[in-house]
């Protein structure tokens, strides 16, 4: 084997090496070694240096025997005999065999092959030397020329304490991390040593490599004095102490150049911009049918609006309406377009969508979903609960009621108010009838509110919903808010509830419907269809999954957006839209002149019907008080303190025009429509857009002109009007009252009524608690 290795490693003169010719082998493989070490002598400082820095960092990755040895004597005084010097004397003195003559050879021709590859591999280092970036950057190359990176210089020893004592006395808190990267490095090294121990290949090259440095060892002990210091200077440099170890270590901490500890460095973050998060609506909600907000611009005559009952025409002319507004000829053709083959089934036997319908106050959405819901009920026989009507407050509830009592008078359709103004027997024996075959339905239409209905659903025998066929949600982003009542829920499983007697197996039962398949598209039932107005329908699609809406379709005139996409951008979110006819101002005032300045607006500019919102009722039950204690204005208030008969009583007097202002909480702010308003006077600022939408909405109704005026304190001012400004509502002009616009009388009389007001109060809390 030792003769093969040999005959592979040496030039082609060496050849066919057989017993005979092993000396003189012998001795052409020495005078080689000696040229070489001449050769090594000659080199200069610098290369000598970078040659011993090469070959600390093969020592370093190598756990071969030859290796340890050279890692053992580095840096000593005394240095043994090399291996090779050794073998020499054995070889000539004729104390080996000839079978270690040969393993000596194969030693011999390895370090040979080696000195040829090294002058090779220094022709490419000096090329590779002049292309380096960086003075510190060592390269190393090995037997075939590979490039390695062995990585930075040592830095002499003054430069290491000078940067110590730079970094000063706070790298303490980092000695943990420094002994980290340590052990890491140790860890890596022995991984790599074992990777290379455990290769042929890498058994050679480290054999080839401790004989290098074998001969470079001596070499070194041939130097005069001044070569031996300068050798033991460089042998300091690549074996540094211990502390100097912990010094580069730091060093790289500091520098974030080591990869693992690096990202533990704090520092060099660059601010960005937060990305902001566009929201992704359904394409239901994304792509609406839009509907023109402006009224009188583009007024539709009632004979030009598709599917109208010759009945319904009748009756619209007989209470002097010509036209449409324009969210009434868009929703009415697409709710009867539903019931074109009948109430029973949907178009085509498919089940219909549900209609969401989202436009400004007072453009006629009560009478969108009271003509096509009366006219698709016309030519019913048996008398069944097939509509309900659900809205938030009893005084809207009785509103629509009576709309519906108008357009059904004269057929055979029965209307039913449940709202809890009667007793609930007599509600239970307006809607349901015992007969001798049992129980009788007495309503075809239901106006109620929420919990009353739910009061009837559990507590009234025979009442029920199953031939329900249209559920009309009224005022629906509140009635939304309401779900913990759980209204909604019960509503459906009264649709669906199976009673003792029915059979599942019918096809006539109803059953609730999941999935569209074959089957159960095979026996077509009455859908039931859901119809949700609101002049602040919500857009969030998690509170729209709590009403269960199918396919539904959104008509709305508050919504803006790029027509191709169905990603909302910053410049076409949602935004609501008020009245055209309204003028919007505020008032800047202090606690103190609240009072006084909307005694100022009522006594100097003289308005009539002036509907005034407070946040309590308490509030607007004190201001009542002031403004009736003032005298010379006739007002009147409008909270849950009144009985029903009294707001009822109190609504209808307004009405007629009997009270010049009305102070009310929000019972009154959705949906009532009291005709000839001419001013919303907001006492107390709102909370919230939507209710201030709604409070100012209840003027400028069906197309005309109506005033709005917010009373503002200074610390109020700015966070309003940015809501607002964020919802999407026109700016306020700003309307000053100071001092000297206020009469002195009027200012005289101010004082006599809050003097009068203490004393009301009092009184009034000793009846609280006689």
């Amino acid at each position: 084997m030792a003769l093969f290795v040999v005959n592979r490693f040496l030039d082609d003169t060496v050849k066919d090496v057989k017993d005979g010719r092993s000396q003189a082998l012998l001795e052409k493989v020495v005078e080689r070694a000696k040229a070489r070490q001449l050769e090594k002598q000659q080199a200069s400082f610098g290369g000598q240096k970078k040659a011993k820095l090469q070959n600390k960092v093969l020592k370093d990755n190598s756990t071969s025997p030859a290796q340890e040895g050279v890692r053992n004597g580095v840096g000593g005084k005394e240095k043994s005999p090399s291996a090779a010097k050794k073998k020499k004397q054995r070889i000539e003195g004729g104390q080996e065999t000839d079978k270690q003559a040969q393993i000596s050879l194969s030693d011999h021709s390895e370090t040979e092959n080696d000195s040829m590859l090294k002058k090779e591999a220094k022709k490419k280092r000096l090329k590779r030397e002049s292309e380096l970036v960086q003075d510190d950057e060592v390269l190393n190359y090995d037997g075939d020329g590979t490039e390695v990176e062995v990585g930075k210089k040592v830095k002499n020893k003054k430069m290491r304490k000078k940067r110590k004592s730079e970094m000063g006395e706070d790298e303490s808190g980092r000695e943990e991390v420094v002994k980290k990267t340590r052990k890491r490095r140790k860890s890596e090294q022995s991984s790599e040593n074992d990777e290379a121990g455990g290769h042929e290949e890498g058994k050679m090259k480290s054999r080839i490599k401790a004989s290098r440095q074998e001969e470079e060892d001596e070499t070194e002990q041939s130097d005069d004095g001044e070569s031996d210091g300068a050798e033991e200077n460089r042998s300091q440099e690549l074996n540094p102490s211990k502390e100097e170890q912990e010094d580069d270590v730091k060093e790289e901490v500091a520098a974030g150049t080591d990869p693992e500890i690096s990202s533990l460095v704090l520092g060099g973050f660059e601010r960005k911009a937060a990305q902001k998060v566009h929201r992704v609506l359904p394409h239901w909600l994304s792509h609406p049918s839009l509907v023109q907000k402006d009224i009188k611009q583009h007024l539709v005559p009632i004979h030009e609006v598709p599917g109208i009952h010759p009945k319904m025409l009748k009756k619209l002319k007989a209470n002097q309406i010509h036209s449409f507004f324009p969210v009434q000829a868009q929703v009415i053709p697409a709710i009867l377009e539903s019931t074109c083959h009948g109430f029973l089934i949907g178009r085509g036997g498919y089940r219909p969508s549900d209609i969401c319908v989202s436009a400004p106050t007072g453009s006629g959405k009560t009478l969108a979903f009271v003509i096509p819901v009366i006219q698709a009920l016309l030519e019913r026989v048996v008398c069944c609960v097939r509509a309900l009507v659900v809205l938030p407050t009893k005084e809207l509830a009785q509103q629509v009621g009576k709309v519906f009592s108008i357009y059904a008078d004269g057929t055979s359709l029965k209307v039913v108010l449940v709202t809890g103004q009667k007793s609930f027997s007599r509600e239970q024996e307006a809607i349901v009838e015992k007969t001798m075959m049992g129980y009788r339905s007495l309503a075809d239409i239901i106006v109620a509110t929420p919990g009353r209905l739910v009061d009837h659903i559990e507590q009234t025998p025979g009442f029920s919903l199953k031939q329900l066929r249209f559920l009309v949600i009224d005022e629906a982003d509140r009635m939304i808010d309401s779900m913990s009542q759980d209204w909604l829920h019960r509503v459906i499983k009264a649709v669906y509830r199976q009673e003792e007697g029915d059979d599942p197996s019918n096809l006539f039962t109803r059953k609730e419907p999941g999935p569209i398949t074959a089957a159960s598209t095979w026996v077509p039932q009455m859908p039931l269809q859901k119809l949700l107005f609101s002049a602040t329908l919500t857009q969030n699609p998690e509170k729209l999954q709590k009403l269960g809406l199918y396919l539904p379709r959104l008509f709305t005139s508050t919504f803006n957006r790029s027509p191709d996409s169905a990603e909302t951008t910053e410049d076409s979110e949602l935004k609501y839209t008020l009245p055209e006819g309204l003028s919007q101002y505020y008032l800047p005032c202090n606690l103190n002149l609240k009072p006084l300045i909307l005694l100022h607006l009522l006594v100097t500019l003289k308005y009539s019907r002036v509907l005034c919102f407070t946040n309590t009722k308490q509030a607007s039950h004190r201001l009542f008080l002031l403004i009736r204690a003032f005298g010379g204005v006739n007002a009147a208030e409008f909270s849950s303190l009144l009985s029903p008969s009294e707001r009822q009583r109190t609504l209808r007097e307004f009405k007629q025009g009997n009270i010049q202002i009305l102070i009310s909480t929000d019972a009154t702010s959705r949906g009532i429509d009291i005709e000839g308003v001419r001013c919303v006077i907001n006492y107390d600022a709102p909370q919230y857009f939507r209710v201030y939408i709604h409070r100012v909405g209840r003027t400028a109704r069906a197309g005309k002109s109506g005033l709005s005026f917010t009373m503002l304190l200074r610390v109020q001012e700015a966070s309003f009007l940015n809501m607002l400004r964020d919802a999407g509502i026109s700016e306020l002009q700003k309307q000053l009252v100071t001092k000297e616009q206020l009469k002195p009388s009027l200012v005289e009389r101010y004082e006599e009524a809050l003097v009068k007001l203490q004393k009301i109060v009092k009184e009034e809390h000793v009846k609280k608690r006689a």
